[in-house]
């Protein structure tokens, strides 16, 4: 199964990023602004976020605020 890791906006905790596992984000200009915060299945990703992910190598997502 593939596996994506997850990033959080450091500057916008409410904005995450997906990228293939082990891609890291060197295409971001604001790539620092990034933190690490886990990785996950394809399986727990809908089927939109994995097209982007195809498409692109990378899929932004909206978070709740809690």
């Amino acid at each position: 199964m593939q596996e994506f890791d997850f990033y959080t906006n450091t500057e916008k905790p409410t904005l995450g990023i997906y990228v293939r596992k082990g891609a890291g984000l060197p295409d971001l200009l604001d790539a620092g602004q990034w933190s690490l915060d886990g990785t996950v299945g394809q399986n727990e990703l809908s089927p939109e976020i994995l097209k982007q992910v195809e498409a692109d190598g990378h899929a932004f997502q909206e978070l709740g605020d809690g």
